[in-house]
Protein backbone atom coordinates (compact mmCIF):
# COMPACT_ATOMS: atom_id res chain seq x y z
CA UNK A 1 0.00 0.00 0.00
CA UNK A 2 1.36 3.43 -0.90
CA UNK A 3 0.77 6.43 1.32
CA UNK A 4 2.15 9.96 1.25
CA UNK A 5 4.96 10.24 3.84
CA UNK A 6 4.42 14.01 4.02
CA UNK A 7 0.83 13.67 5.26
CA UNK A 8 -1.39 11.30 7.19
CA UNK A 9 -3.83 10.96 4.30
CA UNK A 10 -3.93 7.49 2.80
CA UNK A 11 -3.94 7.80 -1.00
CA UNK A 12 -4.78 4.12 -1.50
CA UNK A 13 -8.34 2.96 -2.01
CA UNK A 14 -9.05 -0.74 -2.20
CA UNK A 15 -11.99 -1.99 -4.23
CA UNK A 16 -12.22 -5.77 -4.44
CA UNK A 17 -14.76 -5.65 -7.26
CA UNK A 18 -12.54 -3.95 -9.84
CA UNK A 19 -10.48 -5.63 -12.53
CA UNK A 20 -7.56 -7.73 -11.19
CA UNK A 21 -5.22 -5.77 -13.46
CA UNK A 22 -5.80 -2.77 -11.21
CA UNK A 23 -3.45 -4.35 -8.68
CA UNK A 24 -0.69 -2.51 -10.53
CA UNK A 25 1.27 0.04 -8.52
CA UNK A 26 0.88 3.43 -10.22
CA UNK A 27 2.95 6.59 -9.92
CA UNK A 28 0.86 9.40 -11.44
CA UNK A 29 2.65 12.69 -12.15
CA UNK A 30 0.10 15.43 -12.84
CA UNK A 31 -2.04 18.19 -11.46
CA UNK A 32 -5.52 17.18 -12.67
CA UNK A 33 -7.75 16.46 -9.67
CA UNK A 34 -10.17 14.50 -11.86
CA UNK A 35 -7.51 11.90 -12.65
CA UNK A 36 -6.40 11.84 -9.02
CA UNK A 37 -9.88 10.67 -8.08
CA UNK A 38 -9.97 8.21 -10.99
CA UNK A 39 -6.70 6.57 -9.99
CA UNK A 40 -7.84 6.23 -6.41
CA UNK A 41 -11.04 4.56 -7.58
CA UNK A 42 -9.63 2.14 -10.18
CA UNK A 43 -6.20 1.23 -8.83
CA UNK A 44 -5.51 -0.26 -5.44
CA UNK A 45 -2.04 1.24 -5.08
CA UNK A 46 -1.52 4.78 -6.36
CA UNK A 47 0.99 7.53 -5.69
CA UNK A 48 -0.19 10.94 -6.87
CA UNK A 49 2.38 13.73 -7.23
CA UNK A 50 2.46 17.11 -8.98
CA UNK A 51 5.92 17.30 -10.56
CA UNK A 52 9.09 15.46 -11.58
CA UNK A 53 10.99 16.56 -8.43
CA UNK A 54 8.20 15.12 -6.26
CA UNK A 55 8.30 11.93 -8.32
CA UNK A 56 12.07 11.63 -7.73
CA UNK A 57 11.54 12.03 -3.99
CA UNK A 58 8.95 9.26 -4.01
CA UNK A 59 11.02 6.91 -6.14
CA UNK A 60 14.05 7.48 -3.93
CA UNK A 61 12.13 6.62 -0.79
CA UNK A 62 10.17 3.56 -1.92
CA UNK A 63 11.21 0.03 -1.01
CA UNK A 64 9.48 -1.43 -4.10
CA UNK A 65 9.27 0.40 -7.43
CA UNK A 66 5.95 1.20 -9.15
CA UNK A 67 4.79 -0.97 -12.02
CA UNK A 68 4.28 2.05 -14.26
CA UNK A 69 4.71 5.84 -14.40
CA UNK A 70 1.93 7.97 -15.88
CA UNK A 71 2.82 11.55 -16.83
CA UNK A 72 0.07 14.14 -17.20
CA UNK A 73 2.03 17.39 -17.54
CA UNK A 74 2.55 19.92 -20.34
CA UNK A 75 5.63 18.70 -22.19
CA UNK A 76 8.87 20.49 -21.39
CA UNK A 77 11.28 18.42 -23.40
CA UNK A 78 14.44 19.05 -21.37
CA UNK A 79 12.65 18.22 -18.12
CA UNK A 80 11.43 14.90 -19.51
CA UNK A 81 14.91 14.05 -20.81
CA UNK A 82 16.44 14.96 -17.45
CA UNK A 83 13.90 12.75 -15.69
CA UNK A 84 14.75 9.83 -17.99
CA UNK A 85 18.47 10.34 -17.29
CA UNK A 86 17.72 10.34 -13.57
CA UNK A 87 15.76 7.10 -13.87
CA UNK A 88 18.67 5.45 -15.69
CA UNK A 89 21.24 6.69 -13.19
CA UNK A 90 19.16 5.16 -10.39
CA UNK A 91 18.65 1.86 -12.26
CA UNK A 92 14.94 2.58 -12.73
CA UNK A 93 14.98 2.79 -16.53
CA UNK A 94 12.88 -0.38 -16.90
CA UNK A 95 9.78 1.17 -15.34
CA UNK A 96 7.28 1.66 -18.22
CA UNK A 97 6.14 5.25 -18.89
CA UNK A 98 2.79 6.38 -20.32
CA UNK A 99 2.15 10.02 -21.28
CA UNK A 100 -1.34 11.52 -21.38
CA UNK A 101 -2.13 12.36 -25.02
CA UNK A 102 -4.37 15.33 -24.21
CA UNK A 103 -1.35 17.40 -23.14
CA UNK A 104 0.60 16.75 -26.37
CA UNK A 105 0.41 17.76 -30.02
CA UNK A 106 1.34 15.48 -32.94
CA UNK A 107 4.87 16.88 -33.27
CA UNK A 108 5.54 16.32 -29.58
CA UNK A 109 4.18 12.77 -29.74
CA UNK A 110 6.47 11.93 -32.67
CA UNK A 111 9.44 13.49 -30.88
CA UNK A 112 9.09 11.59 -27.63
CA UNK A 113 8.52 8.30 -29.47
CA UNK A 114 11.53 8.80 -31.74
CA UNK A 115 13.73 9.53 -28.74
CA UNK A 116 12.26 6.59 -26.80
CA UNK A 117 11.31 8.83 -23.89
CA UNK A 118 8.00 7.00 -23.29
CA UNK A 119 6.58 3.55 -23.91
CA UNK A 120 3.13 4.71 -24.98
CA UNK A 121 0.81 7.70 -25.31
CA UNK A 122 -2.79 7.25 -24.15
CA UNK A 123 -5.79 9.56 -24.09
CA UNK A 124 -6.74 9.15 -20.44
CA UNK A 125 -10.03 10.98 -20.79
CA UNK A 126 -11.29 8.54 -23.45
CA UNK A 127 -9.57 5.31 -22.45
CA UNK A 128 -9.05 5.48 -18.70
CA UNK A 129 -11.08 2.37 -17.88
CA UNK A 130 -8.98 0.34 -20.36
CA UNK A 131 -5.73 1.59 -18.87
CA UNK A 132 -5.19 -1.51 -16.73
CA UNK A 133 -5.02 -3.71 -19.86
CA UNK A 134 -2.58 -1.29 -21.49
CA UNK A 135 -0.40 -1.43 -18.39
CA UNK A 136 -0.32 -5.24 -18.44
CA UNK A 137 0.64 -5.22 -22.12
CA UNK A 138 3.49 -2.76 -21.67
CA UNK A 139 4.78 -4.70 -18.68
CA UNK A 140 4.86 -7.88 -20.76
CA UNK A 141 6.80 -6.12 -23.51
CA UNK A 142 9.30 -4.66 -21.06
CA UNK A 143 9.81 -8.04 -19.44
CA UNK A 144 10.51 -9.62 -22.82
CA UNK A 145 13.11 -6.95 -23.54
CA UNK A 146 14.85 -7.48 -20.22
CA UNK A 147 17.46 -10.21 -19.64
CA UNK A 148 17.19 -10.23 -15.88
CA UNK A 149 15.30 -13.53 -15.44
CA UNK A 150 15.89 -17.04 -16.89
CA UNK A 151 12.77 -16.84 -19.07
CA UNK A 152 13.74 -13.44 -20.41
CA UNK A 153 17.25 -14.71 -21.10
CA UNK A 154 15.72 -17.38 -23.35
CA UNK A 155 13.80 -14.72 -25.27
CA UNK A 156 16.94 -12.61 -25.48
CA UNK A 157 18.88 -15.49 -26.97
CA UNK A 158 16.13 -16.61 -29.35
CA UNK A 159 15.19 -13.27 -30.84
CA UNK A 160 17.70 -10.53 -30.22
CA UNK A 161 21.09 -12.17 -29.79
CA UNK A 162 20.95 -14.98 -32.31
CA UNK A 163 24.11 -14.13 -34.23
CA UNK A 164 23.41 -16.65 -36.96
CA UNK A 165 20.06 -15.01 -37.72
CA UNK A 166 21.58 -11.52 -37.77
CA UNK A 167 24.50 -12.57 -39.96
CA UNK A 168 22.19 -14.37 -42.39
CA UNK A 169 19.88 -11.36 -42.56
CA UNK A 170 22.77 -9.00 -43.30
CA UNK A 171 24.50 -11.13 -45.94
CA UNK A 172 21.38 -12.15 -47.85
CA UNK A 173 19.90 -8.64 -47.71
CA UNK A 174 23.08 -7.04 -49.06
CA UNK A 175 23.23 -9.55 -51.92
CA UNK A 176 19.56 -9.02 -52.78
CA UNK A 177 19.85 -5.23 -52.82
CA UNK A 178 22.95 -5.30 -55.03
CA UNK A 179 21.37 -7.79 -57.42
CA UNK A 180 18.03 -5.99 -57.59
CA UNK A 181 19.33 -2.43 -57.94
CA UNK A 182 18.55 -2.27 -61.71
CA UNK A 183 15.04 -3.55 -60.94
CA UNK A 184 14.61 -0.76 -58.37
CA UNK A 185 15.32 1.80 -61.11
CA UNK A 186 12.86 0.22 -63.57
CA UNK A 187 10.08 0.05 -60.97
CA UNK A 188 10.67 3.65 -59.90
CA UNK A 189 10.37 4.87 -63.51
CA UNK A 190 7.15 2.87 -64.05
CA UNK A 191 5.55 4.31 -60.92
CA UNK A 192 6.46 7.86 -61.87
CA UNK A 193 5.15 7.46 -65.41
CA UNK A 194 1.71 6.31 -64.28
CA UNK A 195 0.92 8.67 -61.42
CA UNK A 196 2.20 11.66 -59.52
CA UNK A 197 3.67 11.23 -56.07
CA UNK A 198 6.57 9.59 -54.31
CA UNK A 199 8.10 6.35 -55.60
CA UNK A 200 8.14 4.99 -52.07
CA UNK A 201 5.33 4.60 -49.58
CA UNK A 202 6.48 5.22 -46.02
CA UNK A 203 4.39 4.66 -42.92
CA UNK A 204 4.90 4.11 -39.23
CA UNK A 205 4.66 0.45 -38.25
CA UNK A 206 4.82 -1.44 -34.96
CA UNK A 207 7.37 -4.23 -34.85
CA UNK A 208 8.93 -6.33 -32.13
CA UNK A 209 8.14 -5.06 -28.66
CA UNK A 210 5.77 -2.52 -30.25
CA UNK A 211 8.79 -0.60 -31.53
CA UNK A 212 7.63 2.10 -33.95
CA UNK A 213 9.72 2.53 -37.11
CA UNK A 214 9.48 3.94 -40.64
CA UNK A 215 8.40 1.17 -43.00
CA UNK A 216 9.27 1.26 -46.74
CA UNK A 217 7.41 -0.11 -49.78
CA UNK A 218 7.06 0.87 -53.40
CA UNK A 219 3.92 2.99 -53.75
CA UNK A 220 1.11 0.92 -55.27
CA UNK A 221 -1.84 3.23 -54.63
CA UNK A 222 -2.94 6.70 -55.55
CA UNK A 223 -1.68 9.48 -53.31
CA UNK A 224 -3.66 10.10 -50.09
CA UNK A 225 -5.04 6.55 -50.21
CA UNK A 226 -4.95 6.35 -46.40
CA UNK A 227 -7.59 9.10 -46.19
CA UNK A 228 -10.15 6.82 -47.90
CA UNK A 229 -10.06 4.05 -45.29
CA UNK A 230 -13.28 5.09 -43.56
CA UNK A 231 -15.12 5.40 -46.87
CA UNK A 232 -14.11 1.85 -47.85
CA UNK A 233 -14.62 0.14 -44.50
CA UNK A 234 -17.70 -1.74 -45.79
CA UNK A 235 -15.42 -3.60 -48.26
CA UNK A 236 -12.91 -4.62 -45.61
CA UNK A 237 -11.92 -8.30 -45.91
CA UNK A 238 -11.34 -8.45 -42.14
CA UNK A 239 -14.56 -6.86 -40.97
CA UNK A 240 -15.68 -8.12 -37.57
CA UNK A 241 -18.14 -7.47 -34.77
CA UNK A 242 -15.68 -5.51 -32.67
CA UNK A 243 -14.64 -8.32 -30.34
CA UNK A 244 -11.57 -9.24 -32.35
CA UNK A 245 -8.68 -6.99 -33.37
CA UNK A 246 -9.27 -4.92 -36.49
CA UNK A 247 -7.33 -5.23 -39.73
CA UNK A 248 -7.96 -3.46 -43.01
CA UNK A 249 -7.49 -5.24 -46.35
CA UNK A 250 -9.57 -4.95 -49.53
CA UNK A 251 -10.11 -7.37 -52.37
CA UNK A 252 -9.76 -5.53 -55.70
CA UNK A 253 -8.83 -2.34 -53.85
CA UNK A 254 -9.96 0.63 -56.02
CA UNK A 255 -7.07 2.75 -54.76
CA UNK A 256 -4.45 0.50 -56.37
CA UNK A 257 -2.87 1.71 -59.63
CA UNK A 258 -2.19 -0.56 -62.64
CA UNK A 259 1.54 -0.66 -61.95
CA UNK A 260 0.74 -1.12 -58.27
CA UNK A 261 -1.49 -4.12 -59.03
CA UNK A 262 1.38 -5.81 -60.88
CA UNK A 263 3.83 -5.02 -58.08
CA UNK A 264 1.45 -6.47 -55.51
CA UNK A 265 0.74 -9.55 -57.60
CA UNK A 266 4.45 -10.30 -57.82
CA UNK A 267 5.27 -8.91 -54.34
CA UNK A 268 7.85 -6.59 -55.92
CA UNK A 269 6.34 -3.72 -53.94
CA UNK A 270 8.00 -5.18 -50.85
CA UNK A 271 11.59 -4.96 -52.13
CA UNK A 272 12.35 -1.70 -50.24
CA UNK A 273 11.76 -3.53 -46.98
CA UNK A 274 15.24 -5.00 -47.31
CA UNK A 275 16.38 -1.49 -46.36
CA UNK A 276 14.48 -1.96 -43.09
CA UNK A 277 16.36 -5.22 -42.54
CA UNK A 278 19.72 -3.50 -43.02
CA UNK A 279 18.64 -0.79 -40.57
CA UNK A 280 17.80 -3.45 -37.97
CA UNK A 281 14.08 -2.65 -37.84
CA UNK A 282 13.12 -6.03 -39.33
CA UNK A 283 14.39 -9.51 -40.04
CA UNK A 284 14.00 -11.57 -43.20
CA UNK A 285 11.60 -13.88 -41.33
CA UNK A 286 9.17 -12.82 -38.63
CA UNK A 287 5.70 -11.40 -38.04
CA UNK A 288 4.54 -8.60 -40.31
CA UNK A 289 4.94 -5.11 -38.80
CA UNK A 290 1.48 -3.60 -38.41
CA UNK A 291 0.09 -0.14 -39.14
CA UNK A 292 -0.47 1.67 -35.87
CA UNK A 293 -4.27 1.65 -36.22
CA UNK A 294 -4.12 -2.17 -36.40
CA UNK A 295 -1.43 -2.64 -33.76
CA UNK A 296 -3.36 -0.51 -31.26
CA UNK A 297 -6.12 -3.16 -31.19
CA UNK A 298 -3.70 -5.90 -30.12
CA UNK A 299 -2.62 -4.67 -26.69
CA UNK A 300 -4.59 -7.18 -24.63
CA UNK A 301 -3.01 -10.31 -23.17
CA UNK A 302 -4.95 -12.42 -25.66
CA UNK A 303 -3.07 -11.01 -28.65
CA UNK A 304 0.02 -9.13 -27.43
CA UNK A 305 2.30 -12.15 -27.64
CA UNK A 306 2.60 -11.72 -31.42
CA UNK A 307 4.82 -8.67 -30.73
CA UNK A 308 7.38 -10.85 -28.93
CA UNK A 309 8.71 -12.03 -32.31
CA UNK A 310 10.80 -9.88 -34.65
CA UNK A 311 9.12 -8.07 -37.52
CA UNK A 312 9.81 -9.82 -40.82
CA UNK A 313 9.47 -9.54 -44.58
CA UNK A 314 8.12 -13.06 -44.79
CA UNK A 315 6.72 -15.35 -42.15
CA UNK A 316 4.38 -18.13 -41.17
CA UNK A 317 1.29 -16.17 -42.24
CA UNK A 318 2.66 -15.44 -45.71
CA UNK A 319 3.57 -19.03 -46.56
CA UNK A 320 0.40 -20.59 -45.19
CA UNK A 321 -2.49 -18.20 -45.67
CA UNK A 322 -1.57 -15.15 -47.71
CA UNK A 323 -3.92 -14.38 -50.58
CA UNK A 324 -6.70 -16.64 -49.35
CA UNK A 325 -9.89 -14.68 -48.90
CA UNK A 326 -11.31 -17.13 -46.35
CA UNK A 327 -8.75 -16.22 -43.70
CA UNK A 328 -10.12 -14.56 -40.56
CA UNK A 329 -8.23 -11.93 -38.61
CA UNK A 330 -8.17 -14.34 -35.65
CA UNK A 331 -6.40 -16.98 -37.77
CA UNK A 332 -3.84 -14.43 -38.86
CA UNK A 333 -2.95 -13.42 -35.29
CA UNK A 334 -2.85 -17.03 -34.09
CA UNK A 335 -0.29 -17.79 -36.80
CA UNK A 336 1.76 -14.84 -35.56
CA UNK A 337 1.55 -16.09 -31.98
CA UNK A 338 2.52 -19.60 -33.09
CA UNK A 339 5.63 -18.21 -34.75
CA UNK A 340 6.51 -16.18 -31.64
CA UNK A 341 6.30 -19.32 -29.50
CA UNK A 342 8.04 -21.79 -31.82
CA UNK A 343 10.70 -19.69 -33.58
CA UNK A 344 13.89 -21.52 -34.54
CA UNK A 345 16.67 -21.06 -37.09
CA UNK A 346 15.66 -24.24 -38.94
CA UNK A 347 12.06 -23.03 -38.97
CA UNK A 348 13.17 -19.74 -40.52
CA UNK A 349 15.02 -21.61 -43.27
CA UNK A 350 11.90 -23.65 -43.99
CA UNK A 351 9.80 -20.48 -44.30
CA UNK A 352 12.39 -18.94 -46.63
CA UNK A 353 12.26 -21.95 -48.93
CA UNK A 354 8.45 -21.83 -48.96
CA UNK A 355 8.27 -18.09 -49.65
CA UNK A 356 8.86 -18.12 -53.46
CA UNK A 357 5.74 -20.22 -53.98
CA UNK A 358 3.74 -17.71 -51.90
CA UNK A 359 4.93 -14.66 -53.83
CA UNK A 360 2.38 -15.08 -56.60
CA UNK A 361 -0.89 -14.52 -54.78
CA UNK A 362 -4.02 -16.44 -55.64
CA UNK A 363 -6.29 -13.42 -55.18
CA UNK A 364 -5.88 -9.70 -55.58
CA UNK A 365 -5.66 -8.62 -51.91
Amino acid sequence: MFTNPNSQEDVTIINKDIDPASQAKILYIGETSFYNNQFRQFFNQSILVDSFPDAKNWLGSLISTPDILIIDLPLIHLELVAFKVWLRSNELQNIPIIYNQSTLNLIEIKQIFNQKLVDDVVNLEKHFQKLSYKIKFIQKIKQAQSSSSPNNKKLHIRYKSCRIKVILDTILTALILITCFPLFIIIAIAIKMESKGSVFYCSNRAGKGFKIFKFYKFRTMITDADKQILELESLNQYRNTGRLPAFFKLKDDPRVTRVGAFLRKTSLDELPQFLNVLKGDMSLVGNRPLPLYEASTLTTDEWAERFMAPAGITGLWQVSKRGKNNMSNEERILLDIKYARTWSFSGDLKIMFQTPAALLQQTNV
